[in-house]
């Protein structure tokens, strides 16, 4: 895609945000409480299923500044009889922002022509802080319905190779073969594999090569108001399809149409139950932390089927 017809898409998709009306929440103004019930209400088995990857601490191609985990308090030591009250306590650190932890983006992470969503101005970010479009935004947590899209599945391989694309037409196209259909206010999930790929092969360095979705796939997710987007690799593919913006999902998903975003997910353990049980959406919470200045923040979405 060149960069002429990139920025045609993202004022295109910016201006169909401004037309529903720039919302508080960005996108999660489709995210009503009557389609909050009604996604409870979908609920059949009472089984709940992790989305996110368990946290690394180990330094990889992919990973290369990974969390810090230290015990600070040990319960016990080997001259201690054990009597008494003990405590065990630890400290942990981490880039929120990495290419291998589950992580969420707050709508202040991504600044495009010095502006971030909504037109707020990007100088609302300082070193003390974001000011704006924080994650404070989400401190109740995201509840509805979750629809997780299998491409692999959709092209029969057990995942995407690195630097493909998820297009427009693979979006419909899984949505025709799961017979699921993403409507406004839901948050959509989708798969390429990263993860099994990952397990199969060992981590590589993502930054030079990912699957991901393709930007013109974009117009698919903005037509039918989703809520909120999240995927098991960046969501963003590498190389960028758009030679002169080196990510330009996030750009149009978080600067333009105020939706966010969960990178790195895990779908490996919720695919095969969505298989098994014939249902592709359910019940999903996603519960960041409670970080009012910050950008962005580990994340364990649950979907409850």
């Amino acid at each position: 895609m060149s960069e002429a017809d990139f920025r045609s898409l993202y004022r295109r998709l910016r201006d169909q945000a401004r037309h529903d009306g720039d919302q508080p929440r960005g996108a999660l103004g489709h995210l009503t409480p009557e389609r909050v019930l009604a996604a409870a209400g979908e609920v059949r088995h009472g089984h709940t299923v992790s989305l996110a990857a368990p946290i690394e601490t180990t330094p990889g191609p992919d990973n290369p500044e990974p969390a810090q985990h230290r015990m600070t308090a040990a319960a016990h030591r080997a001259d201690d009889d054990a009597r008494g009250l003990r405590f065990a306590r630890d400290r942990f650190a981490m880039n929120v922002h990495g290419d291998a932890d589950s992580h969420l983006d707050a709508l202040c992470h991504v600044m495009f022509d010095g502006e971030l969503y909504g037109g707020v101005p990007a100088s609302s970010v300082t070193p003390e802080g974001a000011g704006a479009l924080t994650l404070d935004l989400v401190r109740d947590g995201i509840v509805g319905r979750g629809v997780l899209l299998d491409i692999p599945r959709l092209r029969g391989v057990p995942w995407l190779a690195p630097g493909d694309h998820v297009t427009a037409g693979d979006l419909t196209a899984a949505e025709a073969a799961q017979e699921v259909t993403v409507g406004p206010g839901d948050l959509l999930f989708v798969r390429v594999g990263h993860r099994r790929r990952r397990r199969s092969h060992g981590a590589w360095d993502t930054t030079e090569a990912r699957a991901g979705l393709h930007p013109a796939a974009m117009a698919v997710v903005a037509e039918r108001r989703v809520a909120a987007l999240g995927s098991d690799g960046n969501n963003d593919t590498a190389p960028s399809a758009v030679a002169e913006v080196p990510f330009p999902v996030h750009v149009l998903a978080v600067n333009a149409l105020g939706l966010h975003l969960m990178d790195w997910l895990d779908f490996e353990e919720l695919a095969p139950v969505c298989e098994r049980l014939g249902r592709w959406h359910f019940l999903c919470v996603v519960a960041p932390l409670r970080l009012p200045a910050a950008t962005g923040s580990p994340v364990n979405p649950i979907a409850v089927l």
